[in-house]
């Protein structure tokens, strides 16, 4: 593990955040300090490869959509929650 100093990320945080490095879904200043972290860090390096395979395993899996009555009932219960969610809200 590498040393943590104020500003870098430990281990532990690296390890929580990487499917959103990986998904590129970090503000600049975070996925740069994830990824000098990875770099410098085998262990963690070595769980983000693991991450990446899995997630390339998962997609190259998941090609079948679901039938279109299926997804119509998916969304009609969103709607439906969303609903729910919106008259309980306090004003």
């Amino acid at each position: 593990m590498t040393e943590r100093t104020p500003s870098a990320p430990d281990c532990r945080d690296v390890i929580a955040r990487l499917f959103e490095f990986i998904d590129n879904e970090l503000p600049d200043a975070d996925r740069d300090a994830i990824q000098s972290h990875v770099e410098a860090c085998r262990p963690c390096l070595s769980e983000c490869d693991l991450d990446r395979l899995l997630k390339a395993l998962v997609h190259r899996s998941c090609h079948e959509r679901a039938p279109v009555e299926l997804r119509q009932r998916v969304l009609f219960s969103i709607r439906q929650v969303q609903l729910q969610i919106g008259l309980h809200r306090p004003e």
